[in-house]
C-alpha cells in the first residue's frame, strides 16, 4: 500500500512540474490571451511571432517567442500526453493541457521552426435566446409568431425566426447539421442546440462523440467519447450504438464516420446534431457525399436528403460585436432529379 500511495504521489508531483513548467515556456503572453474571455485563437508563426484572434476581431500580432522556447514547450506538452515529438514525429495534435483548448504544434522538418495553434474552448454555453439577442440569427415578425401543425416540418416552420426553427427541430426530433468554415462558431452553436435539448427533452439520453471535447451538454443522461490514439470517430460511432443514445451529436464528421452516423439517424436515433466544414448550406450536402464515399463507393445522395432534416450555415460578421452570423436555415426534404429538394427559410 504505502508503495502504491508513493507513486500516486509521485505522478501528482510531475503533473504539478510538468503544468509549472509549461506555464513558464508559454509566458505571460500566451497566458494573458488565455485568460481573456474574448480569445478565440492563439497561434505562433515559424518568424517567432505570437497572433490572437478575439471575438469579433482580425488577428493582431502581441508578442514573440524564442524558437528554442517552443520547441521546448511543445516537448513538455508532448511529455503530458504520454508522446513525443520530433523530427520524425513532427505534428502533435492534442489538448492543451491548461485548460483542454485544441492544440496543434508542428516541429522541424514540415516547418522551419516551432509553430502551434491554440483554439480555445467555449468559455460559455451561449443559448439560442443569446443569439436571438445578439443579431446572430434573424428574428421572426410578429405575423409569424404561431406554429399551426400542418401537415410537414417544412409547413409548420416557415416564417419562424432562426431560432425557433431550431427548437422545434429538436422538439420534433428532427436532424440538425451545422455548417462553416473554421472558426465559424459551428462548436459554439452546437452548444446552443444542446442547451434547446436539455430544456426541451431533458429526459433524453445524449451520446457526444469527438475528437477533442469541445461540446458541452447539461442533458443529466449523457455520456462523451472521445476518439484519441488508435480509436477513430468511426470506432466511437459503432461502440456509441451499443450504449442505447436518444440522441446522437458528432462534433465533427471528417471521414467515413459521416455514412454509419447518417445511417442511425435513419434509423432510430432521430434528432441528432453534427458539424462538417463547408461555405454554405448545400455545400454542407455535398461534403457529406465526399464524406461517405470514404466508406462506400454506392451514392448515398437519398440517405443523406432522408437523414439531415435541417442544415444551418454560420459565418463569421465583423459589424456583429459576437462576430458570427447565421447567414443561411435550410430544410431538406428529398432528392430528386440529381438534385437536393431544398428550401432556405
Amino acid at each position: 500500500m504505502a508503495a502504491t500511495m508513493h507513486v500516486i504521489a509521485g505522478n501528482a508531483d510531475q503533473r504539478l512540474r510538468l503544468d509549472a513548467k509549461l506555464r513558464r515556456e508559454m509566458g505571460e503572453t500566451v497566458l494573458s490571451a488565455l485568460r481573456d474571455p474574448r480569445t478565440e485563437d492563439i497561434v505562433l508563426n515559424p518568424d517567432s511571432r505570437i497572433w490572437v484572434k478575439r471575438q469579433g476581431e482580425p488577428f493582431v500580432a502581441v508578442g514573440t517567442m524564442p524558437p528554442a522556447q517552443a520547441q521546448s514547450a511543445l516537448g513538455t506538452i508532448a511529455s503530458q500526453r504520454g508522446t513525443v515529438v520530433h523530427h520524425d514525429r513532427p505534428f502533435l495534435e492534442t489538448e492543451f493541457p491548461i485548460d483542454g483548448s485544441r492544440f496543434e504544434g508542428i516541429v522541424s522538418p514540415v516547418t522551419q521552426e516551432p509553430v502551434f495553434a491554440i483554439r480555445l474552448r467555449p468559455r460559455k454555453v451561449f443559448t439560442l435566446a443569446d443569439y436571438e439577442a445578439a443579431g446572430i440569427v434573424t428574428l421572426r415578425s410578429d405575423a409569424r409568431n404561431r406554429l399551426s401543425r400542418r401537415s410537414t416540418f417544412a409547413e409548420d416552420v416557415r416564417g419562424m425566426g432562426h431560432a425557433e426553427i431550431l427548437r422545434e427541430a429538436v422538439r420534433r426530433r428532427k436532424n440538425v447539421l451545422i455548417v462553416g468554415s473554421t472558426g465559424s462558431g459551428k462548436t459554439t452553436l452546437a452548444n446552443a442546440v444542446l442547451d434547446a435539448i436539455a430544456e426541451l427533452t431533458p429526459r433524453d439520453r445524449v451520446v457526444l462523440i469527438e475528437d477533442t471535447m469541445e461540446l458541452q451538454c447539461r442533458v443529466e443522461n449523457h455520456v462523451g467519447l472521445q476518439a484519441v490514439g488508435a480509436v477513430t470517430m468511426l470506432d466511437c460511432l459503432r461502440a456509441c450504438m451499443r450504449l442505447k443514445p436518444t440522441r446522437i451529436v458528432v462534433g465533427e464528421v471528417r471521414g467515413a464516420e459521416a455514412h454509419v452516423m447518417l445511417k442511425a439517424w435513419n434509423t432510430g436515433h432521430p434528432g441528432g446534431v453534427a458539424t462538417v466544414h463547408a461555405n454554405d448550406a448545400v455545400s454542407g450536402l455535398v461534403r457529406l457525399e465526399s464524406l461517405v464515399a470514404e466508406a462506400t463507393a454506392a451514392p448515398q445522395q437519398a440517405l443523406i436528403a432522408e437523414a439531415v432534416d435541417v442544415v444551418v450555415f454560420i459565418d463569421e460578421e465583423p459589424s456583429l460585436e459576437a462576430g458570427r452570423k447565421v447567414r443561411e436555415v435550410m430544410l431538406v426534404t428529398g432528392y430528386e432529379g440529381g438534385h437536393y429538394v431544398v428550401e432556405y427559410v
